[in-house]
C-alpha cells in the first residue's frame, strides 16, 4: 500500500509541474498524465445474529482487508503508455481470486496510434464481436481482469474496413496463463458500397486460437484449439437485426473434478440473434442465444483452490464472454435468485447433466403519451421483460460420459423471469414506480438445493425538494415457495445535494422455516462527492450469495462489518 500511495503522490506532483506555465514563454507540449485511484476496504466483525466469526472460515482471523488500484497513463501526441499498480493489503476482500496477493504491478502497456494504425505492446483489453469468442476485460467489483499480455496491431484500411491481429497470454492473478492466444478480427461496413442512405449493413469475421501443450498420452485432440466466428448487422429505419455464429473445434471436456477427459472430446458452438424495432414511444427488443460446450479457457484445466472450488469460480482464465441475458434488477429482493449463463458441459450426477443453454429474452417499452387517460399530465412509462433459459434438448450418459444434443427444442428449465415495470410522474416533484416480478430458479440444477418459485412486488416513490435535494422510499416483498421462503424489505435514500447522500435499508427473511435464520440484513451509510472524487462508507450485514454486474456474477459469503470506498480521477 505504501508503494501505491508514494506512486500516487509522485503522479500528482508530476501533474502539477506539467500544469505550471510561464505566460511569458511559448507553451510547450509535454504531453499529459491522467489516471485514477480506487480503494475498497472492509473490516469484518463478529456477529452472533448471523453466526459470523472472525476466527472461522472464510475470514480465518484476517478481518481487515483491502483492494486498491492506481492507474497512471501518459500521452504525448500519438504515443501513450500506462501502468496499473494493485495492492491487496493486508489481504484481498473475501472470495476474490486467490492469485490477488500483496502489492505488485498488475498491468502495463505502451502504444502508438495514427489515423490508420495502432500498435500496442504489454497488457491490453479487447473484444471481438459480442465477446462470445474473445473478451479481455476488467471489472474490479467482480474481481475480474483478463487482460492479454503480448502485442496487438489494429489497421484501418479505410473508413469501412478495420483489421485487428493479436497475440498474448491471459492475465491470471499477478502472472499469466500457460496458453498462447492468437487472434484476428475483421470488420466491414458495406453501407457506402451499396449506397444505403437509410440503412446500415456490416459484417465481421473472427479467429481465435489457443495453443497449450498436452500432457496426456495419445491425446484425442490437438494442442492448438481453433475457433472461428462470423457476424452480420443490419439496420433500416426503426428496425434492426444482427446475428452471430461461432464454432470451436473439438477439445477435451472437463470432468466433475475439473480434469480433462481424453475419452470425452467435443466441439463447441454458440449462436446469438438480436432483433428489434424502435420508434417514438415504442421499443421492442428480442435476443436469442444457444451455447453448447462453449466455455473457452486460456488453460484447459482450471487451477485447484480447495475441495469445493477452482479458479473457474473466480472467472479466472476465461477467454470468452457469456453474460446472463436477463433483466438486471436494481431492488434487493429481486437479486436473491440471479441466473448465471450455463455455457459449459457439467455432468454433476446421474440426474443432472448439462451441455450448455438455450433461451432468450424479450423487452417491450411503451410510453403513454402526455394528455391521455393513462399518460396524464406528465406521461407514463411501461416496460415488460420476459426471459427463459433451459438445458439443451438431447440424450445424455454419465458413464462413459457422452451426449448428443438437438439444435431445436429445450431440456430441463434453468430459470425464468417475467416482470413488469410502471413509472409515473405525478407532479414536478413526485415520481413513482411499481414492479411485479415472477421468477423460477432451478437451484437443484444451478447450485444445489430446491427449485424455487417467487413472486415479488416493489413500490418506489421519489420526492424532489429542489433540483439537488431528494428522498427516495422503496418497499418490497417476496413470496417464495421453497429455500429460504418469504422476505420483506425497505429502503430510504436521502440526497442532500450534489455532494452528500445517506441511505438505510433492511431486508428481513421472516419466512425462513428455521426460526434461528429469520434474519435482518440491514445496511446504512453515505457518500461524499467533490469533483472527480467520491468517498463512501457503510456498516451492515452482507447476505451470502451472488453479486452480479452486467450478467456476470461473483459469490460472496455472509458477513458483517464496515466498508470504505474511495475513488478519484486525475
Amino acid at each position: 500500500m505504501k508503494k501505491i500511495v508514494s506512486l500516487l503522490l509522485l503522479t500528482l506532483t508530476a501533474g502539477t509541474i506539467t500544469a505550471q506555465d510561464n505566460d511569458s514563454l511559448p507553451k510547450k507540449d509535454y504531453g499529459k498524465i491522467y489516471g485514477g485511484f480506487e480503494s475498497n476496504s472492509q473490516w469484518y466483525l463478529n456477529d452472533k445474529g448471523t453466526g459470523v466469526n472472525q476466527d472461522a472460515a472464510p475470514i480465518n482471523g484476517k478481518p481487515i482487508r483491502s483492494n486498491s488500484y492506481l492507474l497512471v497513463n501518459y500521452q504525448y501526441k500519438g504515443f501513450s503508455a500506462g501502468i496499473q499498480a494493485e495492492a491487496y493489503e493486508p489481504y484481498a476482500l473475501l472470495n476474490y481470486n486467490p492469485g490477488f496477493k500483496g502489492t505488485n504491478v498488475g498491468t502495463w502497456y505502451a502504444s502508438y496510434k495514427t489515423a490508420k494504425l495502432e500498435i500496442t505492446g504489454g497488457y491490453f483489453y479487447e473484444q471481438f464481436g459480442s465477446g462470445l469468442l474473445l473478451r479481455a476485460w476488467e471489472d474490479r467489483a467482480l474481481g475480474i481482469n483478463t487482460a492479454l499480455r503480448g502485442g496487438r496491431v489494429l489497421y484501418r484500411v479505410s473508413d469501412n474496413v478495420k483489421l485487428t491481429a493479436l497475440y498474448g497470454r491471459q492475465r491470471s492473478g499477478f502472472g499469466v496463463s500457460n496458453g498462447d492466444i492468437y487472434g484476428f478480427d475483421a470488420d466491414f461496413n458495406l453501407s457506402k458500397l451499396f449506397n444505403f442512405e437509410q440503412s446500415d449493413l456490416s459484417f465481421g469475421t473472427t479467429y481465435v486460437g489457443r495453443y497449450e501443450k498436452i500432457n496426456i498420452p495419445n491425446p484425442n485432440f490437438d494442442a492448438l484449439t481453433n475457433a472461428v466466428g462470423g457476424r452480420v448487422n443490419f439496420i433500416h429505419d426503426a428496425f434492426y437485426i444482427s446475428g452471430e455464429y461461432n464454432y470451436k473445434q473439438k477439445d477435451g471436456v472437463l470432468d466433475v473434478q475439473n480434469k480433462i477427459d481424453n475419452n470425452f472430446v467435443k466441439p463447441g458452438s454458440a449462436v446469438l440473434v438480436n432483433l428489434g424495432y424502435s420508434k417514438q414511444g415504442l421499443g421492442i427488443d428480442a435476443t436469442l442465444r444457444r451455447t453448447e460446450n462453449f466455455k473457452f479457457l486460456s488453460e484447459r484445466e482450471p487451477g485447484f483452490v480447495d475441495a469445493t472450488s477452482s479458479t473457474l469460480n473466480y472467472n479466472d482464465k476465461v477467454l470468452n464472454f457469456t453474460p446472463a441475458l436477463t433483466k438486471q434488477h436494481h431492488s434487493n429482493l429481486a437479486n436473491i435468485y440471479v441466473f448465471q449463463a450455463q455455457s459449459k458441459v457439467d455432468f454433476i450426477g446421474t440426474q443432472i447433466l448439462k451441455a450448455g443453454e438455450t433461451g432468450g429474452q424479450i423487452d417491450v417499452f411503451y410510453d403513454f403519451a402526455k394528455g391521455t387517460a393513462i399518460g396524464g399530465k406528465y406521461g407514463t412509462k411501461l416496460a415488460v421483460n420476459v426471459s427463459s433459459w433451459y438445458n439443451l434438448a438431447g440424450t445424455y450418459r454419465l458413464a462413459p460420459a457422452q451426449y448428443d444434443t438437438k439444435f431445436f427444442g429445450v431440456g430441463e428449465k434453468y430459470f425464468s423471469d417475467y416482470n413488469m415495470e410502471i413509472r409515473k410522474q405525478w407532479s414536478e416533484s413526485w415520481h413513482t414506480a411499481f414492479y411485479y416480478i415472477n421468477q423460477f430458479y432451478n437451484k437443484e440444477w444451478l447450485e444445489g438445493g430446491d427449485k424455487v418459485k417467487t413472486n415479488i412486488v416493489t413500490g418506489e416513490a421519489t420526492y424532489n425538494f429542489n433540483p439537488k435535494t431528494s428522498i427516495r422510499l422503496e418497499a418490497e416483498h417476496m413470496w417464495a415457495d421453497a429455500d429460504k421462503k418469504n422476505w420483506a424489505g425497505g429502503t430510504v435514500e436521502f440526497n442532500l445535494n450534489d455532494t452528500y447522500s445517506i441511505y438505510v435499508w433492511d431486508i428481513y427473511n421472516y419466512g425462513n422455516d428455521d426460526p434461528k435464520k429469520q434474519t435482518h440484513y440491514y445496511n446504512f451509510g453515505g457518500a461524499y462527492r467533490i469533483g472527480a472524487t467520491r468517498i463512501a462508507a457503510n456498516y451492515g450485514r452482507q447476505r451470502g450469495g451472488l453479486v452480479c454486474v452486467g450478467g456476470v456474477c461473483r459469490f460472496v459469503p455472509e458477513s458483517t462489518g464496515f466498508t470504505l470506498n474511495i475513488s478519484t480521477a486525475f
